[in-house]
């Protein structure tokens, strides 16, 4: 993983001199393949890849990992492509890489939000050359060889870390000058432009990078906002979504359940919505609860989220009780024609599809198949 190894922790802009410079491209220039661009790019199943933090185990996403998120051998030992899209994100940093610092990428009590140079470490990590998106563009290619080429290629879509208005998120008297500068001005992220210049900064970043590279395998599609209520964000979400969209790329949302500005999610700015059930974590929450949230989604011409995590391995002491609350999406999905007709984004906490495939465990491996079916087999996936 190519860290910056100049981009050191800074509580604010007095490290002003080590600050990123400005992605090298002119405001308003397009790369060739967003010159070439008619429309935005669409995928039907995009799963999260979260990654930057070093709470994560394992840190990295080398070929031999995503490659399992690329593709699906069956039972019968027929291989498939798998998911379409590669939602990359993370939500915090515990800084045990060396920096010693703890902050967030969004809206968090008890850490103190992430500056500039937090937020281009996290950009190299995903473009680091052999893991992240470089290891994602090589197992697409491995797969190649056995599938051939798949009709379209694969799509990439990177969030955008919340700019976050006061340094401690919880404590509204802290300093909202903490976040660094842009062309020798100190961003001060009580003014709102201030925080969509620098979201701006971090898209044109994202943009530089992707065409440093060059990838064979994978199309930028679009960007991710991170905060998933339009509460502490909802002055600049629309003035985010319009430079994203002037390159053709999509603006992408998953709101939770009952989150401010999921029913409006078309007015703020967003191009695609998917809604989170939070079924599967909480308990209390009834199998009607779930329809109702289904029902919710059609009526608001909202896509969804697939949700599950660890807990639903059979080693887990939880098992009983959270297997068949992941079966229930795929049951209350199918029933409400979510299945068939609306983009799915899933959330599988960080690795445990993987975890599924790996264990040596009958009912895992059962539930592992299923899933995958569920994913390829979506009458969408054709049209």
């Amino acid at each position: 993983m190519a860290l910056c190894v100049s981009c050191s922790s800074s509580d604010g802009p007095s490290d002003d001199k080590e600050v990123p410079p400005t992605p090298p491209v002119n405001p308003g220039e397009l790369y060739p393949w967003e010159e070439n661009r008619t429309a935005l790019l669409n995928s039907t199943d995009m799963v999260l890849i979260y990654g930057g933090g070093h709470h994560r185990e394992p840190y990295n996403w080398d070929v031999d990992r995503i490659s399992s998120y690329v593709t699906y051998k069956d039972k019968a030992g027929t291989e498939h492509w798998l998911f379409d899209a590669f939602l990359f994100l993370e939500l915090k940093d515990t800084g045990n890489g060396g920096t010693n610092k703890t902050y967030t990428y969004e809206n968090q009590e008890g850490l103190d939000a992430a500056n500039q140079k937090d937020w281009k470490r996290l950009v190299d990590y995903y473009f680091a050359s052999s893991t992240g998106l470089g290891a994602l563009n090589r197992a697409i290619s491995n797969a190649q060889k056995r599938l051939g080429t798949p009709k379209t290629k694969h799509r990439v879509v990177i969030a955008i870390p919340e700019p976050v208005t006061h340094k401690t998120p919880a404590n509204e008297n802290s300093t909202t000058v903490y976040w660094g500068s842009l062309d020798g001005h100190i961003m001060d992220f009580s003014i709102a432009q201030d925080r969509v210049d620098a979201c701006k900064w971090y898209i044109d970043y994202v943009r530089s990078k992707f065409n440093e590279m060059q990838y064979q395998n994978i199309e930028l599609a679009g960007f991710y906002w991170l905060a998933e209520t339009a509460g502490t964000t909802r002055d600049i979400i629309s003035k985010v979504g319009v430079y994203v969209n002037q390159f053709k790329y999509s603006f992408n949302w998953i709101p939770y359940r009952g989150a401010e500005g999921h029913d409006r999610w078309e007015t703020l700015g967003f191009n695609n919505a998917y809604y989170q059930p939070n079924y599967f974590f909480n308990t209390e929450q009834s199998y009607a609860v779930l329809e109702e949230t289904c029902k919710t989604a059609k009526r608001e011409n909202l896509d969804m989220e697939f949700e599950f995590d660890y807990r639903v391995l059979a080693n887990n002491s939880e098992h009983n009780i959270y297997y068949p609350r992941m079966k229930d999406y795929m049951k209350a999905f199918k029933t409400h024609q979510i299945w068939d007709t609306k983009r799915l984004a899933y959330y599988e906490g960080g690795g445990n599809l993987l975890s599924l495939k790996s264990s040596a465990n009958e009912a895992d491996q059962a539930l592992y198949h299923e899933f995958c079916e569920f994913v390829i087999t979506r009458p969408i996936r054709s049209k």
